[in-house]
């Protein structure tokens, strides 16, 4: 899988102090970053996701239910103090040709929207893609 990282765009701002951040915790790296907690992460991720409009439908993908609020999962920080959120999508039918471009729709938002780095996995649902079986033989 391929994983992109989005970079700083502000040279001017003060690297953090990678060991620092090991030994005051997740919480206070959270707190660097602007979030009160990974909840607060994965609020602020749906609020860019939803807007994003269906390629197909006058819709959003929050109106169509291809995102949701529960399919957004913040996971621990690597080593290298980087958050990995994991999206995952449910096209709105398992046959859908875009479902591509709805995934990458869903990461340049997010990399677009949020000003730090961030390591993005985007799944479509399982068993919501009729796709899903062809790669497992």
């Amino acid at each position: 899988m391929l994983s992109f990282f989005k970079k700083k765009s502000s040279e001017s701002e003060v690297p953090m102090d990678l060991n620092q951040i090991e030994e005051i915790g997740e919480d206070a790296l959270l707190s660097s970053l602007g979030y009160k907690d990974t909840l607060d992460l994965r609020e602020t991720i749906y609020d860019c996701l939803r807007r994003i409009r269906d390629p197909e439908k006058p819709c959003t993908l929050e109106d169509l239910n291809v995102v949701y609020e529960e399919g957004i999962f913040v996971l621990p920080p690597t080593k290298s103090n980087v958050y990995c959120v994991r999206v995952e999508f449910n096209p709105t039918v398992p046959h859908c040709s875009l479902a591509t471009l709805i995934g990458l729709c869903i990461r340049i938002q997010i990399e677009r929207s949020l000003p730090h780095n961030i390591k993005l996995e985007i799944y479509i649902k399982k068993g919501a893609h009729s796709t899903e079986d062809e790669n497992l033989e």
